[in-house]
């Protein structure tokens, strides 16, 4: 199925809570029943759940309700995941609920078959919230491939965010806008891993945020815009009172973060809110058309 780009509408909103709501009691309710029954029954209730989840994303669909059976589809690819999790624990398959250090044969079959699940719920129902799934499982399969932590972690984090990027600009349909959030937090997080302590580094994490805009206005994703919006906040958050690790241990140990002058937020935020506006105009001047000319 074509995939259909969701309209914001009141009714929308109420369908994605509800839904997503409706995912949540469901993995409440797991949690209950895990703590009560055996590996082997586990399994079985979240099969049931699966079950009930999926019957009502097909049953909408049938009746054309394309939104409320994308968002039980949605939650049918994570009630899929849960199962297919009970069900190696059962089996003995303990390495799924390892850490990603560790290398597990099951936990990336587990990464696999979730990502199965989710192409064919998208092929299907044509719901582009059904990426976010996708996006953020393939990170996860690759990292726990190849990786085991620490800066190469990192760097192959920043590769796939950057993957992401070129994937979401080359193919321009309504699910790469998926791609495109998880992307940038990807490149960002792996950013602000390398550089969150001096002051140098947080001047690259500044540089890097107008990077971010940069690409929004390439690209006409306004994620991106956000996302280097939220590095532009915490570089002027950092030079007024100390990098997040400062404050964090300033918390701890009872003493002040680095001093700070009375005028000296007001004089940062309102030199941000300046640039940040500047940054719009430029974006909006670029993108504007010329209005015709008078016959």
């Amino acid at each position: 199925m074509r995939e259909t780009k969701p309209v914001w509408t009141s009714s929308s909103f109420l369908l994605y809570t509800g839904g997503l709501t409706v995912l949540g009691g469901g993995l409440a309710a797991l949690g209950y029943l895990s703590s009560r029954y055996g590996s082997g029954a586990k399994a079985a209730w979240a099969l049931l759940v699966l079950a009930i989840l999926y019957w009502i994303a097909h049953a909408l669909r049938l009746r054309g309700r394309q939104i409320a059976a994308g968002i039980f589809a949605f939650a049918s690819v994570i009630a899929w995941g849960t199962f297919i999790a009970f069900l190696f624990e059962w089996w003995g398959w303990n390495g799924v609920s390892g850490s990603l250090s560790n290398w597990s044969w099951s936990r990336l079959a587990l990464w696999l078959l979730i990502l199965a699940a989710a192409w064919d719920d998208r092929r299907r129902f044509g719901f582009p919230f059904i990426r976010l799934i996708s996006a953020v499982v393939g990170w996860l399969f690759v990292v726990d491939l190849i990786t085991a932590g620490g800066s190469f972690t990192a760097a192959v984090t920043l590769l796939v965010g950057i993957a992401y990027l070129l994937w979401g600009t080359i193919h321009r349909t309504p699910s790469s806008f998926w791609l495109h959030l998880v992307g940038g937090l990807l490149t960002g997080g792996s950013i602000v891993y390398w550089a969150h302590t001096g002051d140098g580094q947080w001047a690259g994490v500044s540089i890097a945020a107008f990077c971010f805009v940069v690409i929004a206005y390439a690209t006409g994703r306004s994620s991106w815009a956000v996302l280097g919006t939220i590095g532009f906040f915490a570089a002027t958050v950092h030079y007024l009172i100390g990098s997040p690790t400062d404050i964090v241990g300033a918390a701890f140990s009872g003493s002040p973060p680095r001093h700070v002058s009375p005028w000296a937020p007001a004089v940062a935020f309102g030199l941000l809110g300046f640039w940040l506006v500047l940054l719009g105009l430029l974006g909006r001047q670029r993108t504007a058309t010329p209005a015709p000319l008078p016959e």
